[in-house]
């Protein structure tokens, strides 16, 4: 029997999500695909972009709820494009952020099966933009840093520390369990008065914002019940923003009084 399955892996960035931030070439992928192995993270309305008869697997991967080991998702992929054809590898965001896309890349490759990428939107960048704030702006910030949270061994990166020196706008994400840890690097810098946004949901209809500076932030998050998954940005360029401009200017003016 002549075996005509061609294996082929497509690595595609979901974008932040909203479903709109998905990519046409995103689009195409998914539209193509045999099988497709999905994330939490990845909206389910871009689900609707894959044929009715592909096979649609839920690897999630949310704080709590590991439905699969990094391992047996790496294992997946390769069982599914051996077997099926052509399997598009659906995660939040874009894939090379933080989102492990090069271990199952180079698992896939580790058995000649054929890889491709669709880079995606990073929440890093699209969840600030739609705040209105500019990771960098000229004679603000010349340079962001996107740092995780949380590493592999579960520990704040060591970055956080050296981001902290800088004057470049820092974004972290998965770092709301580190929060009080974040903020203590920041003021030993003595930059207790930067301002700090907290977006949770960004680009969704279930968005929630919470504004301050390092010094008061902590108490925003619990007034506003601020939780995961959500996204930190420290700097200038937060002040900046139209959209947040009037809650600094009112906090400024309470100070005064």
């Amino acid at each position: 029997m002549h075996n005509t399955i061609q294996p082929k892996v497509t690595l595609v960035g979901a974008g932040p999500g909203d479903p709109d931030l998905l990519t046409l070439k995103g689009v195409k992928a998914l539209a193509e695909a045999n099988v497709v192995l999905y994330d939490a993270l990845a909206n389910d309305e871009i689900m609707i972009h894959a044929p009715k008869n592909a096979i649609k697997i839920f690897v999630g991967k949310r704080k709590g709820c590991h439905e699969y080991t990094q391992d047996q998702i790496n294992q997946l992929i390769v069982d599914n494009a051996l077997t099926y054809g052509n399997v598009v590898r659906l995660k939040g965001g874009d894939p090379f952020i933080f989102g492990r896309g090069s271990e199952e890349i180079e698992f896939a490759e580790s058995f000649g099966i054929p890889t491709f990428v669709v880079p995606g939107i990073s929440s890093s960048i699209a969840v600030p933009a739609y705040q209105g704030i500019s990771l960098t702006k000229r004679g603000v910030s010349e340079s962001f840093w996107v740092i995780t949270g949380t590493t592999s061994d579960r520990n704040l990166s060591n970055d956080v520390a050296l981001a902290a020196q800088s004057s470049a706008t820092v974004v972290i994400l998965m770092g709301m369990s580190k929060l009080s840890q974040i903020v203590s690097l920041f003021q030993k810098e003595s930059k207790g008065e930067t301002p700090v946004a907290i977006i949770q949901n960004g680009t969704t209809p279930q968005e929630k914002i919470g504004v301050g500076t390092i010094n008061t932030i902590q108490a925003v998050v619990v007034e506003n019940k601020l939780s995961s998954p959500a996204i930190i940005v420290i700097g200038e360029v937060v002040k900046e923003s139209n959209k947040l401009k009037g809650f600094y200017e009112e906090f400024i003016a309470s100070e005064i009084r």
